[in-house]
């Protein structure tokens, strides 16, 4: 009589215990490496938001001109802000500015802007703004995003918040 060779219940029970526990151990790691995509890719559009809200701020800095007066400041911040960067007051979009942003120095970026910017690869989903805080007076900026990004349980907005990280 021929010896039946075959595996055995308990082999097979323990070969699928360990197809588990390295399944396991796989998604949560892929999940860590997505989450950690998510973050780079909101930061990197958040840099590159900064750097053409730095060049805008900058043109507006070049047309005020040395010691400009309020009057003068709101019709540079008008013109190159909101007429040729295409850039919207948050304050007329009804947005609720993260904590520790001025909102009357905050606007948001639309669609129009981006696409004025040639930033066209940037996709805002519903309810998503990009908002930039400037102050021109020192020539900086501060980059906010509105859905912000869930660190260990804490909301962060701005990228300063993000670099932190």
């Amino acid at each position: 009589m021929k010896k039946e060779q075959g595996i055995t219940l308990i082999a097979l029970s323990v070969t699928i215990i360990v197809l588990l526990i390295i399944a396991g151990i796989s998604v949560y790691s892929g999940k860590d490496i997505i989450k950690k995509g998510k973050l780079e890719e909101l930061r990197t559009n958040m840099l590159l938001v900064q750097v053409k809200a730095r060049e805008t701020v900058e043109q507006a800095n070049f047309k005020m001109g040395p010691n400009p007066d309020e009057t003068k400041k709101a019709e540079v911040r008008t013109e190159v802000y909101e007429t040729e960067a295409k850039l919207k007051k948050v304050s007329d979009l009804g947005i609720i500015v993260p904590s520790g942003a001025n909102s009357a120095d905050c606007y948001a970026v639309t669609e129009g802007a981006l696409q004025n910017w040639g930033l066209n690869k940037i996709e805002l989903s519903d309810g998503e703004y990009y908002i930039i805080e400037f102050d021109d007076t020192n020539a900086k900026v501060e980059i906010y995003n509105t859905l912000g990004y869930s660190n260990n349980g804490t909301m962060v907005y701005s990228l300063t918040q993000i670099d932190n990280i």
